[in-house]
């Protein structure tokens, strides 16, 4: 629906190990079942539109029920860009996976561009035995182009329980020091893994750099979190995807969730 103030979009997907009963795209979130392998489900998010823009207020949600596996992407880089109103774009992701199921969220990269203004909130609930992959990059601006203000928060429940909960903000709207040396030191690119498996309870991985400027840190469950940064999306991308050299554990844990 659109309106004076923006769009306002809700798309959901509901995944079972039989099908995808529910897949309900709305506005700019069109939604596609693509190719998949195994047993997985797999869903491609497609941008219909160009959002967001100021004032929109957009929410994708996705349910994996008992048992199931779902793997949602997106075609292309999400853009945050300034609208006629002056107000911020709002998104939301509530993500929701039950008893032995398990997601891989894969989107592509989310660009600030100048003069945006975007709050985005990430929900996550897993059930105790439920496994997750999670992927988040933010390029703060385009090539040769100063960002917009962003703000986003992850928040992640494992048996109803606090896991993780996270709020990043970058920008000309955020607070002082988010460029300085503590934070992103002039960086441009910054992305995180979020790896849920309870085989992590038998094998824990240990905090340890990874790069100069990436971070592994176990959270206080069987999960660990990646953190990077990178000059731009390539090398975002580059150092996400290779989780340090060799065997370790936590390439291992996202390899064996990558082929289930």
């Amino acid at each position: 629906m659109t309106s004076g103030a923006g769009v306002r979009a809700t798309a959901r997907i509901v995944a079972t190990p039989g099908g995808l009963p529910v897949l309900a795209g709305e506005g700019p979130l069109a939604l596609r079942r693509t190719r998949a392998t195994g047993a997985h489900h797999r869903v491609t998010v497609v941008g219909a539109m160009s959002a967001p823009l100021g004032g929109d207020r957009l929410a994708l949600e996705a349910e994996v029920r008992e048992g199931a596996r779902l793997t949602v992407d997106s075609a292309a880089a999400t853009i945050a860009l300034p609208g006629r109103t002056g107000e911020p774009a709002r998104y939301d992701v509530r993500l929701a996976v039950g008893p032995g199921g398990e997601l891989r969220w894969l989107p592509e990269q989310l660009i600030s561009a100048r003069g945006s203004e975007l709050r985005m909130h990430t929900r996550v609930e897993l059930a105790a035995d439920a496994r997750l992959v999670l992927r988040e990059e933010q390029i703060l601006g385009r090539h040769g182009e100063e960002p917009g203000t962003l703000t986003t928060r992850l928040t992640v429940h494992r048996a109803g329980r606090p896991l993780l909960d996270q709020e990043l903000a970058y920008g000309p709207g955020a607070p002082g020091g988010w460029n300085g040396s503590a934070v992103l030191g002039g960086h441009r690119a910054v992305g995180q893994l979020l790896v849920v498996d309870p085989e992590l309870a038998e094998k824990p991985v240990e905090a340890r750099m990874l790069s100069e400027s990436a971070v592994l840190t176990p959270l206080a469950g069987p999960a660990f979190l990646v953190t990077a940064l990178a000059p731009d999306a390539r090398l975002l991308r580059r150092v996400l995807d290779g989780l340090g050299e060799g065997g370790t554990a936590q390439r291992d844990s996202v390899s064996r969730l990558s082929v289930r």
